[in-house]
């Protein structure tokens, strides 16, 4: 008799660990959002493409020597602006110095956090160190926020895993 209710209950023992969390290796998978569309001027989406209300922007760039390291020659200065954020929502997006065919010459992420001005208006400037800065075109933003700082399933089984914003954007990425 005793078999027979320790069998009866498995089924229910394995289904409230596997609710409650501890069935790790059952349960925690990490998952990719898929890259947005660049732009000079993007929505801010979430790693589930829901619009954030902010919007970045490339507000202007240009071609010239980094005032600290002017020996290296000319680099890419970019302005950029987030509309709406505010201490809830500081996004972060990739920004990246691309050519005319949209493949990426540099790339790094602008973060909201560092930019000044009026909650809702804030604004800045940084740098891109291209290989060929006389083949940029333009410099576009991709919309999906990447201050996303989810643990993975590698960092944290049980409470780690979900969807997290797509790899930043790199040198040969085509835009």
């Amino acid at each position: 008799m005793f078999p027979a209710r320790v069998r009866a209950g498995a089924p229910s023992a394995l289904a409230i660990l596997a609710l409650s969390g501890c069935s790790a290796a059952w349960g925690c998978t990490d998952t990719t959002a898929e890259r947005g569309e660049a732009g000079v001027r993007v929505q801010v989406e979430d790693t589930s493409g829901r619009l954030l209300g902010v919007t970045a922007e490339v507000v202007d760039w240009r071609l010239e020597p980094h005032p600290q390291v002017p020996s290296e020659g000319d680099q890419v200065h970019f302005r950029y602006r987030f509309d709406g954020a505010d201490e809830m929502s500081l996004p972060a997006v990739d920004a990246c110095a691309v050519d005319e065919e949209r493949v990426a010459l540099g790339c790094q992420t602008v973060y909201s956090s560092e930019a000044i001005g009026p909650v809702g208006d804030l604004r800045g400037d940084d740098w891109l160190a291209v290989e060929h800065p006389e083949r940029v075109a333009e410099v576009l933003l991709i919309p999906n926020d990447q201050s996303y700082v989810g643990r993975t399933c590698e960092q944290d089984i049980k409470d780690g895993g979900g969807l997290h914003p797509p790899e930043p954007a790199g040198v040969g990425d085509q835009l």
